[in-house]
């Protein structure tokens, strides 16, 4: 499987000032090849491929027009501005929004790649990171980097510079459980499992809107182009990155804890940007969702658990019997008239979300006896 590992560099100044140009290289390749594209179908109804532009790169570099010092980046340039079509024809085919490529300024173009590894950029023996034409750059290996690594990729994020390694490496498979959960995500708690644990929303963007609030603008205040206003943008990009930092820290810990403890895991196969479009869409972003289903995804194929996919439809609305009892979104208990079943709405959708998928748990029963089949 393949894994990303993320560390944090230490360039001195030059080093930084070499990077900084590299990425300034690579985002006008970008564009030139995007205009290519662009005026050959504009004057002469023809469509340009990734071959057809990198067949063009060694007579550039001859001519000094190219002067990214690794010729690899070139291509992966290249070959972003080839997704970036690949993926507008799709959105069109599907009906999507197109959104059609745009051109890219050197203040957003925040990375280049070098796509094999050892060619331009590896790690040296002593923990330094090598990289063509910047030399040994110091890095903060936090955590061992396992498996084979395939690509790197230097990285620009709020002035601060990061390697990501990405790896090929082996599963390691957890010792076997009989044990078995079902999660219902929420907002009033971000998660609450089949046997009635409860996990609170932490709402880190909620908490730090204030000082979103004061760093936004502080950034509306300074003039454009200025050295001032770069500086608050820079605070303004740390403010957010620290958030989503927060939040994935949050859900890679209980992910993990999820993954180690239960063998199967189910979960709802939630239509997660349609409710990102809702009126609840702020609340939504803020629980991060998605992000938690990949995280719990990515950790139980690694460790050999199951993880199963049920159809969220009707989940609040059914009893662990099976009968439907009909709840509006402000009630927050389940009452059946049938079994006399009466519990949090949020614990027995996860029984239901559990029974959904396919293990073997007794129906018509309350709660406290459903727990104890589950644990």
């Amino acid at each position: 499987m393949r894994l990303t590992f993320k560390y944090r560099l230490k360039p001195t100044v030059a080093q930084v000032a070499f990077l900084e140009g590299e990425l300034r290289e690579a985002a006008s390749l970008y564009n030139a090849a995007l205009e290519e594209r662009v005026g050959a179908w504009r004057v002469c109804r023809k469509s340009i491929n990734y071959y057809d532009q990198a067949s063009q790169l060694k007579p550039m570099r001859v001519d000094g027009c190219l002067t990214l010092t690794n010729f690899s980046c070139c291509q992966d340039v290249l070959r972003r501005v080839d997704r970036a079509f690949k993926a507008f024809y799709r959105r069109c085919k599907t009906g999507q929004k197109p959104g059609f490529p745009r051109y890219r300024s050197a203040q957003r173009y925040d990375s280049i790649t070098f796509p094999s590894y050892g060619n331009g950029c590896r790690l040296l023996p002593n923990g330094k990171l090598r990289v063509q034409g910047a030399g040994n750059i110091k890095v903060n290996l936090h955590r061992p980097l396992r498996g084979t690594v395939k690509t790197v990729t230097v990285k620009r994020e709020a002035g601060r510079w990061f390697a990501c390694f990405s790896v090929e490496c082996a599963a390691q498979p957890l010792l076997p459980s009989n044990r078995a959960t079902g999660i219902d995500v929420g907002l009033s708690s971000f998660a609450v499992l089949s046997n009635g644990v409860k996990i609170g929303n932490p709402r880190y963007y909620r908490n730090a809107e204030a000082r979103l609030r004061r760093c936004q603008r502080k950034v509306a205040r300074r003039k454009k182009g200025s050295n001032r206003r770069h500086e608050a943008v820079q605070l303004l990009q740390r403010a957010n990155i620290h958030v989503c930092n927060q939040r994935a820290d949050f859900q890679h810990k209980l992910s993990r804890q999820l993954v180690n403890e239960y063998g199967v895991i189910a979960v709802e196969d939630l239509n997660v940007k349609g409710l990102a479009g809702s009126m609840l869409a702020k609340s939504v972003h803020d629980a991060g969702w998605a992000q938690f289903l990949n995280y719990i995804v990515y950790k139980a194929a690694s460790a050999g658990r199951q993880l199963v996919q049920v159809d969220p439809r009707g989940t609040s609305q059914t009893c662990v019997c099976g009968q439907r009892v009909s709840k509006t979104l402000a009630d927050r208990w389940h009452d059946c008239p049938a079994c006399g079943l009466s519990a949090s709405r949020d614990h027995v959708s996860a029984q239901v979300i559990l029974q959904r998928s396919g293990w073997n748990a007794p129906l018509g029963v309350n709660v406290e006896e459903a727990i104890s089949c589950v644990a």
